[in-house]
């Protein structure tokens, strides 16, 4: 039973991330021309990332409901 549900559990993670409808932020990496923005959900990278945690802390998402944007130029999108 704790196997069937660990692997459905680990199956959902799969689903999230590729989910194109319910991410609350996105992540451009990379400089122009070569630049990728990915969709993300705020939640796990703030627990999966301390980096990000902190990078998130100091850009809130504001009152008004628009999706929250993180550049990181430096980052190749092939990373």
């Amino acid at each position: 039973m704790t196997m069937n549900f660990f692997s459905r559990l680990s199956q959902n993670y799969i689903e999230i991330l590729k989910d194109d409808e319910y991410y609350d932020i996105t992540i451009e990496v990379g400089k122009d021309p070569n630049v990728k923005i990915f969709r993300a959900h705020m939640i796990i990278l703030c627990y999966r990332s301390p980096l990000l945690r902190r990078t998130l802390a100091s850009n809130k998402k504001k009152n008004d409901d628009a999706l929250a944007h993180i550049k990181f130029p430096n980052i190749s999108p092939e990373i």
